[in-house]
């Protein structure tokens, strides 16, 4: 705290990210990365940008972006908002949607930025709680809220949300916004995008951190109706009217045309977490079942934060959640096979 900060900044509790330690060398299992990198493509287009004309503002709307996103989606760019990484995005909705309304209503158990940006922007907020199995039962959301947040897959959970539940929500709060977060919907899940047509109160947010391996290019985007896309807009044009930069806008641009890069990466994810997961199972933890890039893992005799202890110790980064529920749950990120490997050999060492 600070004498010269206000009262308002003294009671704010910010987001905590995951560790990015820097006394060593680690097996990074912590912060949900695409352990592999950018297509060739995507490196070249970043490259081919980098000229004297850096010393010009980018554009402002990102068109070349939005359409290459259009076009990956079927939409059109009136239906297409780009941002700097999906937090941003998130920030910019909540301010259009849910400022000045009802309470909010989100999972007991989701990302941890909801609340905190509540809290930011004054937005009065409520939660849900997930069911014992931590999964959304649609039926439990309180009647009338000023909006419906759902990260699906959930995070920390990795928990995924149906896409005719999603579209049942959509009809019955018909007269508020529904924003879903699809930041890790390219493992295994439905996208709800196609509802974009059908239902003008859907709002989906997405990001290029996670499936499309640019989480240091800080791109994220929001697609829906025109008429939330333009509100999203009017935000951002009050706070930054150049959130991305020429060379992110290449970048993004170029990965939404890579669509065989983009589907080799995550079907090797894909295959990396299901091979973890049937080699977990016999070794006594309980998985909660996911079509994220990560999972939640639970062992039955030993203590979450002792296994997230000495796996640190062995140089084995995971994120240990100290919260109501899931506080003897880990949350691994899937990397490589080979380094699936290594924590698995490591979790044997341990276990004995």
């Amino acid at each position: 705290m600070s004498k010269y900060w206000s009262e308002f900044l003294n009671q704010l509790s910010p987001y905590v990210a995951g560790e990015q330690p820097q006394d060593r060398s680690y097996v990074k299992l912590n912060t949900n990365e695409s352990p592999y990198p950018p297509s060739d493509a995507v490196l070249d287009a970043i490259r081919g940008r980098v000229s004297d004309r850096l010393r010009l503002y980018p554009d402002p709307e990102a068109t070349t972006l939005r359409q290459g996103i259009a076009d990956f989606y079927a939409l059109k760019t009136e239906n297409v908002f780009v941002g700097n990484g999906s937090d941003e995005v998130l920030g910019f909705a909540f301010q259009a949607f849910y400022k000045d309304k009802q309470a909010v209503a989100f999972p007991d158990i989701t990302y941890s930025f909801y609340p905190v940006y509540c809290r930011l922007f004054d937005i009065d907020f409520q939660t849900f709680a997930l069911t014992d199995t931590f999964e959304i039962d649609i039926n439990t959301i309180p009647e009338n809220p000023g909006g419906i947040i759902i990260a699906n897959p959930n995070a920390p959970t990795g928990c995924y949300l149906d896409i005719k539940q999603i579209e049942a929500l959509l009809q019955k709060h018909s007269n508020t916004v529904v924003l879903i977060d699809e930041a890790y919907i390219d493992f295994g899940g439905i996208s709800c995008v196609p509802l974009i047509k059908t239902y003008p109160n859907l709002v989906v947010v997405q990001t290029l951190s996670k499936s499309r391996s640019l989480a240091g290019l800080r791109v994220g985007l929001a697609l829906g109706d025109k008429q939330l896309i333009d509100g999203i807009s009017r935000v951002k044009n009050s706070f930054n009217a150049y959130p991305l930069d020429t060379l992110a806008i290449a970048g993004a641009t170029a990965s939404f045309r890579d669509k065989v890069s983009f589907d080799r990466n995550r079907e090797q994810i894909i295959a990396a977490r299901e091979w973890t997961i049937k080699t977990l199972e016999p070794m006594g933890f309980h998985i909660v079942p996911s079509k994220a890039n990560f999972i939640m893992i639970q062992h039955r005799t030993k203590l979450a934060k002792a296994l997230y202890l000495e796996l640190k110790e062995m140089g084995v980064l995971v994120r240990y959640f100290d919260a109501p529920r899931i506080d003897n749950y880990l949350r691994v990120s899937i990397g490589t096979l080979s380094e699936m490997q290594t924590l698995i050999k490591c979790l044997k060492k341990i276990l004995g």
